[in-house]
């Protein structure tokens, strides 16, 4: 029987004939259940039905290996401790307690791991916090043989090597007095039109 409109006008005509009491709803039909062969007659014992097996105790969890099924312990019939139990049997093999490199939060943050002091001195900051300034005083006058003191000689602080990359951070730009060219000016004349 074919109708005309597809899906939606025959699920549409099905509906309105229900409504109307022309056709009746189908109820749902139920899996038969399964029935077991009859049993030969030369078959004389008779066959056991397996028993409802009781949920494990502390006990059971007291006998699990390695290689134990720990299924049976995560069912819901199982005692919440007993579950625990047999969780932390489980977790106990060293199989799991492998660091797996993502463990980054297992370090001791609280002890101080300072910077070396020969990378220190070598750091900007602590030049310009002056942190090592006490060690380059002048040494103390020095006596002469006549036993006056003898008068240091006033040196001038030594010049920067202009070279020197050392301390880049530290230094003054040069002066941009010249200023440096707009978008109107170009650094080659010749481009310009």
């Amino acid at each position: 029987m074919a109708h005309e409109g597809g899906f939606l006008s025959r699920w549409a005509q099905r509906k309105a004939q229900v409504q109307s009491g022309v056709a009746t709803v189908a109820e749902p039909v139920e899996a038969p259940a399964r029935v077991a062969p009859p049993a030969s007659p030369d078959t004389t014992a008779v066959e056991a039905v397996p028993a409802a097996e009781p949920p494990p105790t502390l006990a059971d969890v007291a006998l699990l290996t390695r290689e134990s099924d720990y299924s049976r312990f995560v069912a819901a019939d199982v005692d919440e401790g007993v579950k625990r139990a047999a969780m932390k049997k489980l977790f106990t093999d060293p199989h799991y307690n492998i660091m797996d490199g993502l463990d980054i939060y297992i370090d001791d943050y609280g002890q101080p791991d300072p910077i070396p002091e020969s990378m220190l001195r070598q750091m900007t900051q602590s030049k310009f916090l002056g942190l090592f300034d006490h060690e380059e005083e002048p040494p103390a006058p020095a006596a002469s043989t006549d036993g006056e003191t003898a008068h240091p000689v006033p040196q001038s602080a030594p010049e920067p090597d202009p070279v020197s990359d050392e301390n880049a951070d530290l230094r003054l730009q040069q002066d941009d007095a010249a200023g440096r060219p707009g978008p109107d000016q170009g650094a080659e004349p010749h481009l310009r039109a």
